[in-house]
């Protein structure tokens, strides 16, 4: 959200009668479907030379050209194992990058010691930190810089600064092919080619305040929230077009983080005004129901496990956890001395959830197997979308790491 607080032999004799019995059969069949008294044509197109009916093929709609295959058709996330890095992460610095929208920097810090090192300047309101499809860039959304700044994984320096109108979130397709820009204030989903971030195709949107986002299971379509307008998107990943689109059944509905359940049946969208998650089935595109949560819900994580997920209430400075095979929330983190627990990721482990404190220019670590703050630790001003990096997954979604 925008810096705004309402928001599977036969002996050979015996063989060869089995053959001819199979032969004089089949001729008897087809005599008797030429009189008009067999089968009928889809039941005799079914059959094969011998008689035996071929078995029919699976009804399975093809996911998104490109895309990897699906590993685990359960769950979306099973790539996502603790510490299950790709070759090309082992190479990165264990760091979690925290963008600071009012300082316009970007803090970096080491956790393993809990304290910032380093501190990096950026353009102007930085959003989120978005780790790329391939994983080897980070860019940072410089949102009212109207550009994105790559910061390299592997040696924590920044490279280039890419000139795009209103970056406040990015995502990318399951196939890598482009990155969507979330142009807020643009009122605009952007395609764009991944690496030189030139535009492919630009997608008006009539609602108010395009944020955040997350893919189903085949890649097919994508749910979109507009923050400022209380409304969902349902978005066509291939065709690039907006094909469905309704408005939140609650006066005043502020949607935030969106997230799929680990079986691509659901979708889970915070909403920090409705104070809980609306729980949507994306392909049906039908109203969501409410669950409550807590004041001001507004980021959604998935366990390493892919059992649960942790979700930030800012409002009222504590973390709910909801548990997908029970279908419910069981349990409730309070931060000892209160907060603003925003966005942020797990660690590569699973045993850290990182979260920003937006309003309190300070950095959450809680332990998740027991919902025990670890650390607070100062940060710039407004602090957002940071991102605890590197993390298991192929490859990425985008938004803070979103990862498959």
């Amino acid at each position: 959200m925008h810096l705004n607080p309402n928001e599977t032999l036969p002996h050979a004799p015996r063989l060869k009668a089995t053959r001819r019995t199979a032969a004089v059969l089949a001729a008897g069949a087809v005599l008797t479907a030429l009189a008009g008294c067999g089968t009928g044509k889809g039941d005799a197109e079914a059959l094969g030379t011998e008689g035996a009916r071929k078995p029919a093929k699976p009804k399975t709609a093809p996911g998104l050209p490109g895309m990897p295959p699906v590993l685990d058709p359960k769950d979306a996330y099973a790539a996502d194992r603790p510490n299950a890095l790709q070759p090309v992460a082992k190479k990165f610095l264990q760091r979690v990058y925290v963008p600071n929208t009012e300082s316009n920097t970007v803090s970096v810090i080491d956790p393993k010691k809990f304290e910032v090192i380093e501190t990096i300047k950026v353009g102007n309101q930085p959003q989120h930190v978005v780790p790329s499809w391939d994983m080897k860039t980070l860019w940072v959304n410089n949102d009212l810089g109207d550009s994105l700044t790559a910061i390299d994984p592997v040696t924590g320096r920044t490279g280039r600064t890419v000139e795009v109108s209103d970056p406040y979130n990015l995502y990318f397709t399951p196939n890598g092919k482009h990155a969507v820009v979330m142009a807020s204030m643009d009122r605009e989903l952007v395609f764009r080619d991944p690496k030189t971030m030139n535009r492919d195709k630009t997608v008006p949107v009539t609602c108010a305040g395009v944020n955040h986002a997350d893919f189903s299971m085949d890649g097919r379509y994508f749910i979109v929230s507009c923050e400022f307008s209380g409304e969902l998107l349902k978005v066509d990943t291939e065709k690039m077009e907006v094909v469905g689109q309704q408005k939140i059944p609650f006066k005043g509905a502020m949607p935030q983080d969106v997230k799929m359940s680990p079986d691509g049946k659901k979708f889970y969208i915070a909403d920090m005004m409705a104070h809980g998650m609306w729980v949507l089935d994306g392909d049906k595109f039908t109203e969501p129901k409410l669950l409550r949560t807590g004041k001001g819900c507004h980021g959604l994580y998935v366990s390493r496990d892919s059992k649960e997920m942790y979700i930030s209430n800012r409002g009222e400075g504590t973390i709910s956890v909801f548990d997908f095979p029970k279908n419910k929330l069981t349990k409730k983190w309070k931060l000892p001395d209160g907060g603003s627990p925003d966005m942020g990721g797990v660690s590569a482990d699973g045993n850290t959830l990182w979260l920003s404190g937006r309003y309190d220019s300070e950095v959450y670590a809680i332990d998740t197997r027991t919902g025990v703050q670890l650390a607070r630790i100062p940060v710039g001003d407004g602090p957002h979308g940071l991102a605890v990096y590197p993390q298991p997954g192929r490859y990425s979604l985008g938004h803070t790491g979103i990862f498959r």
